[in-house]
């Protein structure tokens, strides 16, 4: 069996509604499809390019395409390690990209042998709990942005902070004060390491799951800091995007937020995986925004390793979903149950 063609596709898809966080806010997605065929089964993948995490852009992803396909042309698709390997060598950065043909090789790899993903992947769970996300705005925003979501059938809610320590206390607040969810919070690197002390605290009376990455991905000895001076565990997201990174962060976090277009695809997240579950650490599964591609790659992932906790909404912002794929219900995300990945266009 060897690799007959590679395409692509560039995406752009307006979003419901402006996704605000502390650095940016978004109103369209732009992403990429890409498809990798044999003679008997095609693959599918997605990169969702994110410039302020890992400098990669559609342009670049596109670029970074194009100098791949020579080396993926004529190759043996379940030697999945050798090919990314290459590819690693070949051009460094680029991880979306990578991660779109990581997913539709293990996409053709779980094809041929005639089951879903997750189960090649460790097959530990069948359905994984996700929070759904409330972005940053006015407390009127956020408590009618928290009620559509819970009336959806959200069990947990993820709270976007770091702009304003007071308004995202009062946020937090009053969310607690209408539901007895799960909530758990999410910096983007919005706060100083003084500031995040402040609002932790000050939260931690509102059953606080965990608190992502509040301070600047680069503050690897804060989040240590942080860590020991709060009583809500601390996940690290924009600080961890390879199993180096893992190492770097063993002792300073309670867990990592693995996400495959961090880190390349399935091939280095398993590495990461391993590694953080050897130290102990807790192990979350989270997206950008991106189609029911990426997500069900996700949602694969995270229910082969038996996940610890899940953020794998990404898609629902979208106007328009060109792919079926996963499904939530009830608080959880489900994969199609047919082989490999079971994607399909719509």
């Amino acid at each position: 069996m060897e690799i007959v063609s590679m395409k692509w596709d560039v995406l752009e898809i307006p979003l419901r509604k402006p996704f605000k966080i502390a650095f940016e806010t978004m109103d369209t997605y732009r992403g990429v499809i890409v498809k990798i065929c044999t003679e008997e089964y095609c693959g599918y993948g997605e990169a969702a390019p994110a410039p302020r995490i890992t400098g990669d852009t559609v342009e670049s992803t596109v670029a970074a395409l194009k100098r791949f396909k020579p080396l993926i042309i004529g190759r043996n698709p379940v030697k999945i390690g050798k090919i990314m390997d290459d590819l690693n060598s070949s051009l460094l950065g680029t991880p979306s990209a990578k991660a779109a043909i990581d997913f539709a090789l293990y996409d053709i790899l779980a094809q041929k042998l005639e089951v879903p993903l997750k189960d090649i992947l460790g097959g530990k769970k069948d359905k994984i709990e996700t929070s759904l996300t409330v972005d940053i705005g006015d407390l009127n925003y956020t408590l009618q942005h928290a009620r559509k979501l819970l009336d959806a059938g959200a069990k947990v809610l993820k709270v976007k902070i770091g702009l304003n320590p007071d308004e995202d206390i009062e946020r937090v607040r009053a969310i607690r004060k209408m539901t007895d969810a799960k909530i758990r919070v999410d910096g983007n690197q919005g706060y100083s390491l003084k500031r995040a002390m402040k609002v932790l605290r000050e939260i931690e009376k509102f059953e606080i799951e965990f608190a992502e990455q509040p301070i600047p991905a680069s503050e690897i000895d804060n989040l240590k800091i942080l860590r020991e001076s709060v009583d809500i565990p601390i996940i690290a997201d924009e600080s961890v995007h390879d199993s180096l990174d893992v190492l770097r962060l063993i002792g300073k976090v309670d867990g990592i937020n693995i996400k495959l277009m961090k880190s390349g695809g399935i091939y280095e997240a398993m590495k990461m995986a391993s590694i953080a579950r050897a130290a102990g650490m807790k192990i979350m599964v989270g997206c950008m925004i991106e189609t029911k591609v990426g997500i069900t790659a996700g949602t694969h992932f995270a229910l082969g390793i038996g996940a610890d906790y899940a953020d794998l909404d990404g898609y629902w912002d979208l106007t328009k979903q060109p792919y079926l794929g996963v499904e939530y219900r009830d608080g959880y995300n489900y994969v199609p149950d047919k082989p490999g990945l079971g994607v399909t266009p719509q």
